[in-house]
């Protein structure tokens, strides 16, 4: 866990800090040069009609590299194989060791800290101390203003919610969420997805772990949260079991070559999900990951009929 020190004086000095302006929304992928690139799938954030690309960059473990250049040079890579694709969401926390500021790198190089969506989380017990760590995170990634906050697996998060409510609320933060993964504390999510003005939530929801579909992606849709999609493949042992079985010929009619897409596009075609957030080391990995962003989606029968073939397995 990060630990920062905030003493009470300049806690509102470090709000304050916060520079968080506000992107214009889009509806086409960016290249990280600037140029649309044709056929992204979007979908829409509900509670501002935003269009973001239905596949995003989790760094989770991925990106945790601490200062090996030959890795960061990778994870560098990975990152405008993603903007060149289409993709603006990147997600991080200070959870996950070295992640943020190989993020910063990146973009650094890249010059593409316009061009992200950036997506990060406060993850500290105190609330009083969330301020100073969002500051950190900020400085890590390197640019002027985070997208969106999330308070991570709910950690402290009737403290650390008023603080995001009060950026957002002064122009300075554009969404507030909440995260959980590995199907952990739902009941928790549900109370908080309905007593608080969230913008997204982010859970976990993959070809197996299909619990969010009973009750937290039906509220989602009835309170307009977005959805961002965590673990799509269980950190690849989903995609190792997978493929030890030949991909169905009915996977053509969803423009899909590989399992990760038939997985992907499960995901992102439920009209709950805004965006799912695989992590990867490989390039080749990210454009068949932002392949399964665009094209024909499974319509209601096609999903029925993954999960029947895949259960089956």
């Amino acid at each position: 866990m990060l630990q920062l020190v905030l003493i009470r004086s300049t806690r509102r000095e470090i709000l304050q800090g916060l520079v968080v302006g506000c992107a214009a929304p889009w509806s086409t992928g960016v290249s990280a040069q600037g140029r649309p690139v044709a056929g992204v799938g979007v979908n829409a954030i509900p509670s501002s009609g935003e269009t973001l690309p239905r596949v995003g960059l989790g760094t989770w473990i991925t990106f945790n590299v601490g200062n090996d250049r030959v890795a960061r040079d990778a994870c560098a890579d990975v990152m405008k194989a993603f903007f060149d694709t289409g993709g603006r969401l990147i997600d991080s926390s200070p959870m996950y060791g070295s992640s943020q500021p190989v993020v910063g790198d990146g973009l650094r190089r890249l010059g593409a800290a316009a061009k992200v969506f950036a997506a990060d989380k406060v993850w500290v017990s105190s609330g009083a101390r969330g301020a100073a760590q969002i500051e950190e995170s900020r400085r890590h990634w390197n640019i002027e203003r985070f997208d969106l906050l999330q308070v991570h697996n709910l950690l402290a998060w009737e403290e650390h919610l008023p603080t995001l409510f009060a950026l957002k609320q002064s122009g300075r933060l554009r969404y507030v969420g909440v995260t959980t993964s590995e199907g952990r504390r739902h009941r928790e999510i549900e109370q908080v997805m309905r007593t608080q003005p969230l913008d997204f939530v982010q859970v976990t929801y993959n070809l197996l772990d299909r619990e969010v579909e009973q009750r937290i992606l039906p509220l989602a849709r009835e309170r307009n949260i977005a959805v961002i999609v965590n673990r799509p493949f269980r950190e690849g042992a989903l995609l190792r079991d997978l493929q030890r079985h030949r991909l169905p010929a009915w996977a053509a009619e969803i423009e899909c070559s590989t399992w990760a897409q038939v997985g992907l596009k499960f995901i992102v075609s439920h009209p709950a999900v805004t965006c799912a957030i695989p992590a990867t080391t490989s390039v080749a990995h990210v454009r068949e990951n932002m392949a399964a962003a665009g094209g024909p989606m499974p319509d209601a029968a096609m999903r029925q009929r993954i999960i029947a073939y895949v259960d089956a397995l």
